[in-house]
């Protein structure tokens, strides 16, 4: 008979362990931020792009999922200002860099996660872009209810093509790197 209540308890124990729901954290989009870097042979210039929605998702404390949408038309440039400010945003939404017209948002939609220890976790997502799909890997780090990530972006994998040296000859000092770095904080 003690055993059979052991083995009871035990089973409630593995059920309730084992069954604890999964809690989907809203962004706070007024809160968080991401920023973004583009080089060039020349220089660089740097701006910020907004969050239009988003969520993490956790199994207890353990981050195993997430879900974001970017507004691409609100793509701006912070380190010009007056009429090159505005030539380069105009620019960067027009068909030869994120088309925004057509192709408003871009998504990142989770689809592994590894945990590193100390609230650092190695995700693979999808990321679209222009209505291209592909697979970026990146570390993000929680800590409460904040979470930071930076990322790499080889553009013309999104059919952004524009002054890459991959693609164009001639370029000289003209050419713009084909990748782009994102710093992204999150509140939730």
């Amino acid at each position: 008979m003690k055993n059979l209540k052991s083995i009871a308890l035990a089973l409630v124990a593995f059920v309730t362990l084992s069954t604890t729901a999964q809690v989907s954290k809203k962004v706070d989009v007024s809160k968080s931020t991401i920023n973004w870097v583009g080089k060039k042979v020349t220089g660089a210039h740097e701006g910020t792009i907004n969050l239009k929605e988003g969520k993490l998702i956790f199994n207890g404390k353990k981050l195993v999922g997430g879900n974001f949408t970017v507004d691409m038309t609100s793509v701006s440039t912070t380190d010009l200002s007056g009429g090159m400010k505005e030539k380069l945003d105009g620019h960067l939404k027009s068909d030869d860099f994120f088309g925004t017209e057509k192709f408003p948002t871009a998504t990142l939609v989770f689809k592994s996660i590894g945990e590193k220890g100390n609230g650092v976790y190695t995700v693979t997502a999808d990321l679209t872009i222009k209505g291209k799909t592909n697979s970026i890997a990146f570390e993000i780090t929680v800590n409460g209810n904040t979470a930071t990530a930076a990322l790499k972006v080889d553009r013309t994998k999104y059919d952004i093509k524009y002054g890459s040296g991959s693609f164009f000859d001639g370029l000289g000092d003209k050419a713009i790197y084909d990748e782009f770095d994102l710093t992204v904080k999150l509140a939730f």
